[in-house]
């Protein structure tokens, strides 16, 4: 765990401190000039509090083109551990698949993402998981803009579904904009159905192709 001095930002590690002094990046950009970091989390369970992640996967979405080469996947070792989880997501605690720390696992994290913009499927979850990962390691929040499928999904139909109170699910997205279920609950399966997604939402939003970033935020 980084130590306890770290309570003021000249503190942090320099990683972090280069990652907090990069928020310059101007919303009226371009979506083609905006790199997107899709991610997802598999987890011990859903509370913020009491469970971990175990691992993380993201792919890079560019130009509304998914960059497979620009991608990130690891997996956390946690004390913290509950086996029944496990039918859901298919990581044990001990095993073949090497595993970092929490510590090794954001550095990794935040140099990936860097100050660009975070993707998910309700996002707020796994968002509230990696700064839960950082505060218990003494580092601050994470500062990404961030953006939500399945609230763009509700945008991008008629205005007459807008209002619709449904709650939709990866699976629904899937079976909506006919994406091919692979890889299902593992962090980057996830991850890129939802890069999948978000590349067809965003086609539909962008028909004109003059959308810029603060237009989907």
């Amino acid at each position: 765990m980084f130590n306890n001095i770290f309570k003021s930002k000249k503190n942090y590690p320099e990683f972090f401190r280069t990652y907090l002094d990069s928020f310059k990046k101007s919303k009226n950009l371009p979506l083609s000039e905006t790199r997107f970091i899709v991610f997802d989390t598999e987890t011990t369970g859903f509370d913020k509090h009491e469970d971990r992640i175990l691992s993380i996967g993201a792919v890079s979405v560019v130009n509304n083109m998914i960059n497979v080469v620009d991608n990130f996947e690891l997996y956390i070792h946690q004390e913290i551990f509950k086996s029944e989880s496990v039918k859901i997501h298919g990581l044990l605690k001990e095993g073949h698949i090497e595993k970092v720390t929490e510590v090794e696992a954001i550095e990794l994290f935040i140099k990936f993402i860097k100050n660009d913009v975070l993707v998910g499927h309700h996002v707020g979850f796994d968002i509230n998981m990696v700064d839960q990962m950082l505060l218990r390691n003494n580092l601050g929040k994470l500062k990404n803009e961030c953006l939500d499928t399945g609230l763009l999904f509700k945008q991008s139909k008629h205005i007459v579904y807008q209002q619709n109170l449904k709650n939709y699910t990866l699976d629904d997205l899937c079976d909506e904009l006919k994406i091919e279920k692979v890889d299902r609950h593992t962090a980057t399966g996830d991850a890129l159905i939802t890069a999948i997604a978000f590349q067809k939402i965003v086609a539909r939003l962008d028909k004109k192709n003059n959308l810029k970033l603060k237009d989907l935020l």
